[in-house]
């Protein structure tokens, strides 16, 4: 199943024994193309801090009920390092965060979560952890961790001019993949979306907010619509991957 990002925005989350608060923004990674962790504002029991949370520490989504049950317990989230989502978060914050909740590090192996396609933590009761100075010595530089917030409105280009604005993501409900880019194309093509593999993608200039693909404007007016209001099904997929004559990632 495969759900737009900005669906998550506004979601609220529960512990095993309470209420949490409500999802504000999302961390994506944009080097293996994945969420990474919810912006989560808390309620008045913890006076409004805004804290991250895995999607290792999701149980549930009861999308009826606008919710996101959490293995974790309000006391758990309560001694959870601070966060400051006005700044980049660094990767010492992010292995502060990983050591915490003794979640392993998802740069740890070639698979999207590591060792694993999927956010799963290890059987019974995890315990923080310290990595070492060694690793903590090479944690610098760029996390490569974007907001969702941040990233809306950002210019698409074409490889031959301009083609629209980023809207949001397609995410896959098991893994926490990012599949698609989806494409406004309103300032050049009224009235039509357009979703296309971030693996596509050629340039990100994420200080000049622009992003460029590899693919012609006038493949992108004939390609396939995404429509918002309707399931994105595998057989949508396989649609678009034949259009473009392209291997899809599911083979």
């Amino acid at each position: 199943m495969l759900y737009p990002m900005n669906k998550l925005i506004g979601l609220g989350l529960t512990a095993l024994d309470g209420d949490i608060g409500t999802v504000r923004d999302i961390y994506f990674d944009d080097q293996r193309w994945a969420v990474r962790y919810l912006v989560v504002e808390t309620g008045s029991w913890l006076q409004s801090r805004r804290v991250l949370i895995s999607p290792v520490s999701i149980d549930s989504t009861d999308w009826q009920a606008s919710t996101l049950h959490t293995r974790l317990t309000r006391q758990q989230v309560k001694g959870s390092p601070d966060v400051d989502t006005d700044q980049p978060l660094t990767r010492q914050h992010e292995l502060d965060y990983l050591d915490y909740y003794g979640y392993p590090d998802y740069l740890s192996g070639a698979l999207l979560w590591g060792l694993t396609p999927y956010p799963v933590a290890a059987s019974g009761d995890l315990k923080p952890y310290n990595r070492g100075e060694e690793a903590r010595a090479e944690a610098h530089g760029d996390p490569h961790l974007r907001g969702h917030h941040e990233v809306s409105g950002y210019a698409l280009e074409a490889t031959d001019g301009p083609l629209g604005t980023l809207e949001t993501f397609l995410i896959d409900h098991g893994s926490w993949a990012i599949r698609y880019v989806v494409i406004d194309t309103a300032q050049w093509w009224i009235g039509k979306h357009v979703v296309i593999p971030p693996q596509w993608i050629t340039r990100l200039a994420w200080a000049g907010a622009t992003i460029t693909v590899d693919v012609s404007r006038a493949a992108i007016r004939a390609a396939p619509e995404y429509r918002s209001d309707g399931e994105f099904l595998r057989e949508d997929e396989a649609a678009l991957f034949s259009y473009y004559n392209r291997p899809d990632y599911w083979s």
